[in-house]
């Protein structure tokens, strides 16, 4: 089940969004998810742990037919105040996902990984409900504001007190055990400590996102693939109401009279069985 985000928990995690690292780490991200999913208008995408529906806004300006699954029916409620009815929004668990199989082109897990206790049967899940890609984003364990986040969790801060910080080999890793080898692209927000902005104001590349495994947030796209893939085609014509039921056949000479075709026609003889 992993950590629900109670009242309390939402406040603290919605006051870290709207600090200008968390703005910062925002307006990056959108550059991020464009960049490695490509998403086309119309097309269906399901946010796993969605909160309060920041990326589904992001989605939905570009003409995607958007849904969210939150496991805090709080953060749901948030949800839907500020989506309305433009969003599909549920309560749910990431590892028991309500919905069918390919239901939807693409699958998010945004922050979400780190407060699950299976991940591995999460990720298997936003498989079975995708038909294109996987998106799964999480701060790196290795980037500085990732050791500095371990250590406030340490010292008792509820938000990533619980959390399970991953680095890019350990998530490739957990990747390919729920995906098999598929093809994945990654890329990183990379945002330098602020003791070296100090240091530095006038410096470029304050954030970018780029191939380092020491990036402050890391993002993995993973492009499923089907060994065996199947299209459901309609029946567009209707079945003949057969004339008499095999079940009332009680010899093999009816049985061959209902299928118009006499023992004799194809080489076969029947043997009446007595008693």
């Amino acid at each position: 089940m992993g950590i629900i985000f109670d009242r309390n928990m939402a406040r603290l995690y919605e006051s870290w969004y709207q600090s200008p690292q968390g703005r910062t780490i925002d307006r990056s991200m959108e550059q991020l998810l464009f960049a490695l999913l490509d998403p086309e208008p119309g097309q269906r995408i399901l946010d796993i742990g969605c909160g309060t529906g920041n990326h589904l806004i992001f989605f939905n300006k570009l003409g995607l037919n958007i849904s969210g699954i939150d496991a805090s029916p709080h953060m749901i409620h948030k949800a839907k105040d500020r989506l309305g009815h433009r969003c599909t929004l549920k309560t749910g668990m990431a590892e028991d996902l309500p919905f069918d199989d390919n239901e939807f082109d693409l699958a998010l897990l945004i922050n979400t990984l780190e407060f699950l206790d299976d991940p591995l049967l999460a990720l298997r899940e936003a498989g079975r409900v995708a038909s294109r890609k996987v998106f799964v984003g999480v701060l790196n364990s290795l980037s500085w504001n990732g050791l500095v986040k371990r250590a406030q969790g340490f010292f008792g801060n509820p938000l990533f007190g619980g959390a399970k910080l991953y680095n890019l080999w350990q998530l490739k890793s957990i990747l390919h055990m729920a995906y098999g080898h598929v093809p994945i692209s990654w890329g990183c927000i990379k945002i330098r400590p602020s003791f070296m902005e100090e240091i530095n104001p006038f410096a470029k590349d304050l954030l970018t996102w780029k191939h380092s495994p020491f990036g402050f947030f890391l993002g993995l796209s993973i492009s499923l693939k089907y060994r065996i893939k199947t299209d459901n085609l309609p029946l567009k014509i209707r079945l003949k109401k057969a004339s008499q039921s095999f079940i009332g056949a009680r010899t093999f000479e009816d049985l061959n009279r209902i299928q118009g075709v006499h023992g004799d026609e194809r080489g076969l003889s029947v043997r009446k069985i007595r008693k």
